[in-house]
């Protein structure tokens, strides 16, 4: 059975870093490109950055590009996004998805 679980959500100052995890099981990780999405209350769910699967490839959106990076741990069926400099506009439900299965999302709450 796909699994993804995200974790490492939380509250957070302006300015300051999260890492989140995305950790699957069922599947190995490293055939797959993996993508972080995020979900703001009362907009919709946008693309924040994916990495491929064989070469590694990485894209980054505009809003975080310079803040984020996006790296994998095949090893441990993991992948992980590294956000740093946050911002109140940050604040989200983070999912993480490979193909069609999606994680069940953590918080990140940016405020002071």
């Amino acid at each position: 059975q796909v699994q993804l679980v995200e974790s490492g959500g939380g509250l957070v100052q302006p300015g300051g870093s999260l890492r989140l995890s995305c950790t699957s099981s069922g599947f190995a990780l490293d055939y797959y490109a993996i993508g972080w999405f995020r979900q703001a209350p009362g907009k919709e769910r946008e693309g924040v950055s994916c990495i491929g699967a064989s070469d590694g490839s990485t894209y980054i959106a505009d809003s975080v590009k310079g803040r984020f990076t996006i790296s994998r741990d095949n090893a441990k069926n993991t992948v992980y996004l590294q956000m740093n400099s946050l911002i109140p506009e940050d604040t989200a439900v983070y999912y993480c998805r490979r193909s069609t299965y999606w994680g069940q999302g953590t918080q990140v709450t940016v405020s002071s």
